[in-house]
């Protein structure tokens, strides 16, 4: 049987605070691997979503400053938790998007879909743990070694 959304999304999301700024979203979007930013009221799964940020939202000038909600949209990035995934990544596909926030029927925050790249299947909480423990230990490793010292 093929999976629901809910199966199939990424539990722990980016999501920031309905007051974040727009230097806030930038600065997560810093990371080459954030395509999308959530938004709730107190920046936590399980409250009803406000808005969701990619980086074209934010194509402003870059001294742009102040509350980012209003540049954040709901309109075609959301998706019910209990919709059939493959029926989803079809339509996602076709539409050219890669993510969507998952929504309960009440609009409550529920978790992010995200498509990989090749378009085959979805990301996992697991991966992206992996990616970003990778990352880090990248950084680690780099750091140590600018600190060695020179002979």
């Amino acid at each position: 049987m093929t999976p629901l959304v809910a199966e199939v999304m990424l539990a722990s999301p980016i999501v920031l605070d309905g007051s974040a700024t727009v230097d806030e979203v930038r600065t997560v979007f810093a990371s080459s691997h954030v395509h999308m930013v959530l938004l709730t009221s107190s920046g936590h799964v399980g409250e009803p979503l406000l808005g969701t940020l990619v980086r074209e939202d934010l194509l402003g000038p870059e001294g742009a400053r102040g509350a980012v909600l209003p540049h954040a949209r709901l309109a075609g990035r959301t998706v019910g938790a209990d919709l059939l995934a493959d029926d989803v990544r079809r339509s996602m596909q076709a539409a050219g998007q890669r993510r969507a926030a998952v929504v309960d029927g009440d609009g409550l925050l529920l978790g992010l879909l995200c498509l990989k790249h090749h378009g085959g299947g979805f990301c996992t909480d697991a991966g992206v743990a992996s990616r970003r423990a990778a990352r880090r230990s990248d950084a680690d490793q780099t750091k140590a070694v600018s600190r060695a010292p020179r002979t």
